[in-house]
């Protein structure tokens, strides 16, 4: 029998993760040790979906002088790039995988269909979304919202920099407070920077739980498949 408590859970990755101390591009310690991770929750029989950033490619910011559109459009690139190396890096450890992309790029990866990923995530597949909504001035935590409520996930694993919620900037407040427990709606009130506005909207209003946590650990993914109260839980 399984040890895992979920049976379908979205895995929402930044894309400064992936670049480690680098802060830059793909290292490759770095992804390999969330994969690894990753291996070990599919080995569980647990459905695993990813949704993952592009910070360490491109951000809005760079654009400042850019059209917003064409910018946010460039950080969907950013986003495709980093969903083919989590593919190549699952799949070199025997894990099978699907990228789908919310913009047609039929010779790299699916287009995405809600049904044809459910199939996938059923028959035991990784399925990568890429490309956030395929909107721009819309975020990947946006994205990763939405899809998670599609694919009726469980859960959504949110892995930050920092090891929950809290209610100021820990690296910038010392006096900041952490929640173990805290509501979306408390999330919106106290504008607290977990998700966006629209993502966190969006959860609340699937009544999609979301566990916050540690990614520098990237042996939590495991322990909060299996149960254990890592970081902060929004509900």
């Amino acid at each position: 029998m399984s040890e895992a408590v979920y049976k379908r859970i979205l895995l929402k990755l930044s894309g400064e993760a992936l670049a480690g101390d680098n802060k830059t591009g793909v290292y490759a310690d770095v992804i390999g040790s969330i994969c690894d991770q990753i291996k070990k929750v599919v080995d569980l029989g647990v459905e695993v979906a990813i949704v993952v950033g592009g910070g360490n490619f491109w951000r809005g910011r760079y654009g400042h002088e850019m059209e917003r559109t064409t910018s946010d459009y460039m950080g969907m690139l950013a986003t495709t790039m980093n969903s083919l190396a989590l593919q190549d890096c699952l799949e070199a450890r025997g894990v099978k995988t699907r990228v789908q992309t919310a913009i047609e790029m039929r010779e790299i990866a699916e287009p995405y269909i809600k049904r044809k990923a459910d199939k996938h995530l059923r028959n035991g597949r990784v399925v990568i979304f890429a490309c956030g909504t395929g909107h721009p001035y819309f975020s990947t935590d946006t994205g990763a919202a939405l899809r998670a409520a599609e694919i009726n996930a469980d859960i959504i694993l949110l892995a930050k920099t920092i090891d929950g919620v809290y209610s100021a900037d820990p690296k910038i407040d010392k006096t900041a407070i952490k929640y173990d427990e805290i509501s979306y709606i408390d999330i919106l009130d106290k504008d607290l920077k977990v998700m966006d506005s629209t993502a966190t909207s969006l959860c609340r209003d699937n009544q999609i739980p979301l566990m916050v946590f540690e990614i520098a650990k990237p042996e939590n993914i495991v322990k909060i498949v299996k149960g254990e109260h890592i970081g902060t839980i929004v509900k």
